[in-house]
């Protein structure tokens, strides 16, 4: 059993570690205000743009031959070269965010084979492919922790480029989006090609665009207005699940530091019963040996007293 220096030595590191986890908590408290503000200006535009894409699909001749539309439905679906998008952090500390985000996008690339590239944002992802020698084709530096729209416009082209070079069949992004202000979920999302809508009243709504029967008319042509809007919708999904990473990061990471703090809390307690225990004994044992001294010292006492009476005795018999 630990003495009661290593005790207090425990205590106090428990102590200055929970100073740490403090002050972490209250960081990503104060950023994840930052990206809930970032989230909240973005939606409008995003729902915006999904609900004119959708009215511009709607609409498009059936027999369109559009590059971002799916030109590869009779090609065999092991040959389908698939761009990943993955968004982890910079940093650790954040709970299962990266392992859950990683451990998604590991499971698509062992399923695709050899027809896969990677677009890792974040220094997570990018260490975390090296150790496991996974090739990456792009990586974004100093992007998870500051997503703005001139970054996502950026890694957009990087993607766009090859897809539209007939170097990539399909584009994906995996990120992670907060459901609620507890839970947290990983989503996996395809970009491109696009595919004609089934039913989306619900983004329609959204957007606030009503269902009504409507005259369309795209100059110059169907093609012409998918070329312009398109670039711009995959730059803003792209930039709206940057936001969400980031927002769900920092939720993620107050969770982990408020679990951290609890944790050092029940453990202080515990080391500081432990503390109480080990000093009560030791008192305990202090007071047993002076009360064991003293006994002895009366013994002592004692005997002597007796000795002398009997010395004395025996004198007076001499006598």
């Amino acid at each position: 059993m630990a003495d009661i220096k290593e005790i207090q030595d425990r205590i106090k590191s428990v102590n200055d570690t929970m100073k740490i986890t403090n002050a972490m908590y209250m960081i990503a408290s104060n950023k994840l205000r930052k990206a809930r503000k970032m989230l909240e200006e973005t939606e409008p535009y995003f729902y915006a743009a999904r609900g004119m894409l959708d009215r511009v699909m709607r609409h498009l001749p059936e027999d369109s031959k559009d590059p971002f539309l799916n030109q590869h439905e009779d090609k065999d679906p092991k040959d389908v070269i698939r761009g990943y998008i993955v968004i982890t952090d910079d940093k650790g500390l954040a709970g299962a965010y990266n392992h859950n985000v990683l451990k998604l996008a590991e499971e698509h690339i062992r399923q695709d084979g050899d027809n896969w590239k990677l677009y890792v944002i974040g220094e997570i992802g990018r260490q975390y492919f090296l150790r496991k020698n996974i090739p990456v084709d792009e990586e974004f530096h100093y992007t998870a922790q500051n997503p703005t729209l001139s970054r996502a416009r950026w890694i957009s082209s990087m993607v766009l480029e090859p897809y539209l070079a007939g170097e990539l069949d399909e584009v994906n992004i995996i990120y992670t989006a907060m459901k609620n202000s507890l839970v947290c979920e990983t989503h996996f999302e395809k970009l491109l090609p696009l595919e004609r809508p089934k039913n989306n009243d619900e983004m329609l709504k959204m957007a606030g665009i009503t269902t009504t029967l409507e005259e369309f008319l795209m100059l110059p042509s169907p093609e012409a207005v998918l070329d312009n809007i398109v670039p711009s919708l995959v730059t803003g999904y792209i930039y709206g699940a940057m936001v969400e990473a980031f927002c769900s990061v920092q939720n993620s990471r107050m969770m982990a530091m408020d679990t951290a703090n609890d944790n050092a809390k029940q453990m202080i307690h515990e080391l500081s019963i432990q503390y109480n225990r080990q000093r009560q004994a030791r008192i305990t044992q202090e007071i047993t040996e002076i009360a064991a001294g003293a006994r002895a010292l009366k013994r002592a006492h004692e005997l002597q007293a007796k000795m002398r009476e009997a010395n004395l005795q025996a004198l007076k018999q001499q006598q």
